[in-house]
């Protein structure tokens, strides 16, 4: 007699503990505790407590301040708007992953436009968010003279605004601390000169990204005093600052002008406010043949730059990562708690870590071992 087929239940324990205690709480309708949903459901309390803590994050169940769990209605999906810098600016793209996935990780709905780097279209992308009747907006546009056109489009939809690494009016900043970032960029390329051309420097560039404002241009201005505090004899007439808007090729155009006045030979140290900024300036030193002349440190460690970074000789010597994957996660909670009606900073900076040939290598060693 042929054997009886065992039907297979294809289901997922640690769901079906969670929405025991959905039911378990349905049914009390009332407030309890931690201990009563342990003593009711037999789940070990370790589970009951990151299953009652998971259920308050995603809103379907409020804590009181005494600590007991109540069931609320079921919430509406929380819909942000994401206006991304550009579709083609690699930092800006990692930005966008991260966030995507930690939206989707939050249940967040995520509208993402594209600025396009162009502030035209940032201005039109806001109209079109205050359509979407989207709750809250994280803006990654770039342009400090367009950003109180948006902030205003958003502020008169009663839109909470949240702005990424330039400041816009009435928004929460989040990104970096630029003039920080740009000090410890400085005295690296101080050092470098200390230490390979003992101290002996023609020219300083700064590849500014006079678009983005003040703010923004602080990376410049803080390279520039990261480097006089280790070269401190060095001539003001030697630091010199050019437009290179952020991208790859106006900063080749803007650092191969200024070789054409120059003689060969010389030492000249750059600090580059983005890393496309830093990959122009290689490649003007390249296309000149005075690659050995130059010392290059980009923002952003985008992944060009760290292979640049990998090379025996490269004269990008580091960029200062601002770790776009972080961004994500804590920009969707930002938002979040802006919606609950939480109190936060109006200024929220993330963690930026300079990041060398050396620094890559022990991290290269560390996971070998």
């Amino acid at each position: 007699m042929p054997k009886a087929k065992i039907k297979r239940l294809y289901l997922i324990p640690i769901l079906s503990k969670a929405l025991d205690v959905l039911e378990l709480l349905e049914q009390q309708n009332a407030p309890v505790t931690l201990e009563d949903v342990f003593q009711k459901t037999h789940i070990s309390k370790t589970s009951v407590y990151r299953i009652l803590k998971t259920l308050v994050h995603r809103g379907y169940v409020a804590q009181s301040q005494d600590g007991q769990y109540r069931l609320v209605s079921r919430p509406r999906r929380l819909r942000f708007g994401f206006a991304m810098q550009s579709g083609e600016m690699p930092f800006s793209v990692a930005v966008a992953q991260s966030l995507t996935e930690a939206a989707a990780a939050a249940g967040v709905e995520l509208q993402v436009l594209d600025n396009r780097q162009d502030p035209d279209a940032a201005i039109q992308n806001a109209h079109e968010f205050v359509q979407k009747r989207v709750d809250l907006v994280l803006e990654f546009q770039v342009e400090e003279r367009v950003a109180p056109h948006v902030a205003h489009i958003l502020k008169k939809a009663g839109i909470p605004l949240v702005a990424i690494d330039v400041p816009h009016p009435n928004a929460t900043y989040f990104g970096v601390d630029n003039f920080d970032a740009g000090f410890e960029a400085g005295s690296l390329l101080g050092h470098h000169a200390q230490r390979k051309w003992k101290s002996k420097v023609d020219w300083v560039l700064g590849i500014g990204f006079s678009e983005a404002g003040s703010f923004v241009e602080s990376r410049i201005t803080g390279a520039f005093e990261g480097i006089r505090e280790r070269l401190k004899d060095l001539p003001a007439e030697r630091f010199i600052q050019l437009e290179g808007r952020g991208m790859r090729e106006p900063s080749r155009r803007a650092v191969s002008e200024f070789l054409r006045d120059q003689v060969k030979g010389q030492h000249i140290l750059v600090a580059a406010a983005t890393d496309s900024s830093a990959l122009g300036v290689l490649d003007a030193a390249r296309l000149s043949g005075q690659e050995d002349g130059f010392a290059i440190l980009g923002q952003d460690c985008i992944p060009e730059v760290l292979d640049e970074l990998r090379k025996d000789k490269s004269a990008i010597i580091g960029s200062v990562s601002h770790k776009a994957d972080t961004y994500g996660p804590r920009l969707i909670q930002l938002g979040i708690a802006l919606m609950r009606g939480h109190t936060v900073p109006p200024y929220n900076y993330v963690h930026h870590q300079l990041v060398t040939p050396q620094t890559l290598a022990d991290e290269t060693n560390g996971k070998a071992s």
